[in-house]
């Protein structure tokens, strides 16, 4: 009896073990199946939140990018104002130039003109005679007339394509550039200015005089430059070398000469245009600004603060450079370096 209780318990033992393993199994299989839901909602949840970071982030990249396309608007827009506006500045300072020109151009057209009606006279009163010789039957004396009458008209026709070149040279110098180079007589068109800007300044105060000294070396021969251009660059820095003499003159210092010197000079590299004046100088404080846009020391009124920033950047343009030296009190020089083309 005692061993069939014996056996009763153990076989119920056995049942309890069987049973408790049964329940760590499910307990263990539980807690796996809890992690595997825990990491699967995890992952879930990470994959969410990467989602709406990467969502929010191509939001502001399409707000940014937005944005930086109404900018870009923005910038073109004021650009191509701000190019309409240059163009302007440009051409205000071209007919202010063109301005200063005006009484100098006068002058220089009146001395050919001057040629053209004198010879004209001349030669009105010389076919006259020549008429009346043949009446006489003088036909020596005749063709003696007629060959002076042919002189003259050579004369005239000189002095009128004369006077034809300084209208086309007004007209080109007040149209917009076409920028196209060709080949040009640097020191034509330097003597050319340097004339015009003398008789424009002499028109203006008559009292004004000044020494032109010009050193053009003729060894150089027709460079490929923008004509136009160039020589409003030439005119700017020979008009301020007259400015600069006149303002020293005007402080009445004793013995003073105003003069102003023009070379050229063919140089390894090139060719050197230079403008030199006995006035003032330049203040070393002020001569880091002088190529700066609207920069001047002119009186309102005298001068935009374009013309050195125009000229600078022409050169630029040309693939030269423009320098300056100056020493205050005895002057400054202004010198174009070009490259040879």
């Amino acid at each position: 009896m005692r061993a069939e209780v014996r056996s009763v318990l153990d076989r119920k033992e056995k049942e309890i073990d069987l049973l408790e393993q049964e329940q760590y199994i499910k307990e263990q299989e539980n807690k796996t199946q809890r992690l595997w839901i825990i990491s699967i909602a995890g992952a879930f949840l990470s994959a969410l939140i990467v989602s709406l970071i990467l969502f929010r982030n191509n939001k502001n990249r399409q707000r940014a990018n937005l944005i930086l396309q109404q900018q870009k608007e923005k910038v073109q827009e004021t650009l191509v104002a701000l190019k309409v506006t240059q163009s302007q500045l440009i051409q205000s300072e071209k007919m202010a130039s063109l301005g200063e020109l005006t009484a100098g151009i006068a002058h220089e057209i009146q001395n050919p003109l001057n040629f053209v009606n004198n010879f004209s006279e001349v030669n009105e009163e010389l076919l006259a005679e020549m008429k009346e010789e043949l009446d006489k039957g003088n036909i020596e004396d005749a063709k003696s007339i007629a060959n002076d009458a042919i002189d003259n008209q050579k004369k005239i026709n000189h002095h009128g394509k004369r006077a034809d070149g300084i209208v086309k040279g007004m007209l080109q110098h007040s149209r917009s550039s076409s920028g196209e180079k060709e080949l040009t007589d640097i020191n034509v068109l330097t003597d050319e200015y340097l004339r015009l800007a003398y008789h424009g300044l002499r028109a203006k105060d008559k009292g004004f005089n000044a020494t032109l000294e010009t050193d053009f070396d003729d060894t150089i021969r027709k460079i490929n430059i923008v004509a136009q251009d160039l020589g409003r660059v030439i005119l700017n820095l020979i008009t301020n070398a007259f400015y600069a003499v006149k303002e020293k003159k005007d402080q009445n210092p004793e013995g003073y000469m105003p003069t102003v010197t023009v070379s050229t000079k063919k140089t390894k590299a090139g060719i050197e245009i230079m403008v030199r004046d006995n006035g003032n100088g330049i203040p070393e404080a002020i001569k880091a600004k002088i190529f700066q846009p609207f920069f001047t020391t002119k009186p309102t009124g005298r001068g935009t603060g374009l013309g050195l920033s125009l000229s600078y950047d022409i050169v630029k343009a040309h693939g030269g450079e423009l320098k300056v030296e100056t020493k205050e009190g005895k002057g400054t020089t202004f010198i174009i370096q070009l490259q040879a083309l």
